[in-house]
């Protein structure tokens, strides 16, 4: 089973839509909303390289990236591999 993590805001529509694609998919993952626990953010700007935006996805511990990076995944039928592992 993979393990997903997305660092994430409540207010943010690609959040939302990146939970909307993985919960389509009857995919389990974690989430850390940064508005919860801020302190958390450095934690994510050390694992995303810098990457500032919210959300950022990791799947078993790989930066995926946002929310178009994940949808291009799930497009180029890539998705489905990296959560079978």
């Amino acid at each position: 089973m993979s393990t997903v993590e997305l660092y994430t805001s409540p207010y943010c529509g690609y959040c939302h839509a990146a939970k909307r694609l993985l919960t389509s998919k009857s995919v389990s993952f974690q989430e850390i909303d940064l508005s919860l626990d801020p302190g958390r953010r450095s934690e994510m700007l050390a694992r995303a390289n810098g990457l500032h935006t919210v959300p950022q996805i990791f799947i078993n511990d790989q930066h995926i990236g946002g929310c178009d990076d994940l949808h291009a995944l799930e497009r180029s039928g890539k998705l489905g591999a990296m959560l079978a592992v």
